[in-house]
């Protein structure tokens, strides 16, 4: 039975006679739900802007984030983890996931294997966490013992824990050294957190992943100049990039990206600083990766 406490697994009496309304008021109805989601968010930022500092200053030191759930909430961690690698150009080892039951998990429900306390905590030791690490356990109840055995385990080494949960209090929050609580209330169906609870925890990743990596450099304004070329549309997006950041037609902007061998960050330092590729790279490990300090430029509140 869940516990008085445990929120995603009440009913939510808007939606009684869910099997018996027109669609079209049904469908309203969700609509409003979700509108609540980013209200809930709203008041975890605070909670949220710690983690990044914490979770940057730990990246920045070579360590790594691990994201770790079962169901709905790993998969949202594979979803985040991996879009890492081509909008920022990370390593893929820099921001891992972790699902209950493995990869065959993302396809199809691994009965029990939410339950695997061991489970989670065996993964961890097989990629080498460490005390140095972060890891983001991520549980809709906050109770998922697979994830907070994992969350047990960063405590154990002295890795940053950070706990995404949609119930409060839980073992989850209650276990992490940061806290995301995000209380988006009852399920449109009782008890299915890929409603309003899975589009909760996925805004909180997107806001985590995204400002962790504007403060480790991977942005310049609000433009993906580290961007990773592995497809057609991101080397034109690579391009783009290049042709309106530096004012350069089409002919010369390719010819400066291959010169930069398409990376488009080292490429803008070289026509700004007129240096090679060498000396831009100097320049940016020198500005901690930051272009705008690589170009020595200062914060203006909605430059062009």
């Amino acid at each position: 039975m869940p516990s008085h406490s445990d929120m995603t697994e009440r009913r939510n009496p808007r939606f009684n006679a869910l099997d018996r309304i027109a669609v079209q008021d049904a469908l309203q109805l969700i609509n409003e739900e979700d509108q609540r989601v980013a209200l809930a968010v709203q008041q975890a930022i605070p909670a949220i802007a710690e983690a990044v500092e914490h979770a940057t200053r730990r990246l920045r030191d070579g360590g790594r984030m691990f994201y770790i759930g079962a169901g709905t909430s790993g998969r949202l961690g594979v979803l985040d983890a991996v879009e890492c690698v081509p909008t920022f150009s990370t390593r893929p080892t820099l921001v891992q996931a972790i699902i209950a039951g493995g990869n065959r998990a993302l396809l199809q429900s691994i009965e029990g294997a939410e339950d695997d306390r061991r489970g989670s905590t065996e993964e961890l030791a097989k990629r080498g966490f460490s005390g140095e690490d972060v890891l983001v356990g991520i549980a809709a109840s906050g109770r998922t013992p697979y994830t907070v055995g994992a969350i047990e385990r960063a405590r154990e080494v002295g890795a940053l824990s950070i706990g995404i949960a949609c119930n409060e209090p839980s073992p989850l929050l209650d276990l992490s050294d940061i806290a995301i609580a995000v209380l988006v209330g009852p399920e449109v169906i009782a008890g299915s957190t890929r409603l309003k609870s899975g589009t909760a925890q996925k805004m909180v990743l997107n806001m985590l992943s995204t400002m962790t990596m504007v403060q480790l450099g991977k942005v310049y304004r609000n433009q993906m100049v580290d961007v990773q070329i592995t497809n057609q549309k991101l080397a034109q997006r690579a391009l783009q990039l290049t042709m309106d950041l530096l004012d350069l037609d089409e002919a010369s902007a390719s010819q400066l990206l291959a010169e930069a061998r398409n990376h488009v960050k080292t490429a803008i330092v070289m026509k700004r600083c007129a240096v090679d590729w060498e000396e831009a790279q100097l320049l940016l490990a020198r500005a901690d990766d930051f272009l705008w300090r690589a170009l020595d430029e200062t914060v203006i509140s909605g430059a062009k």
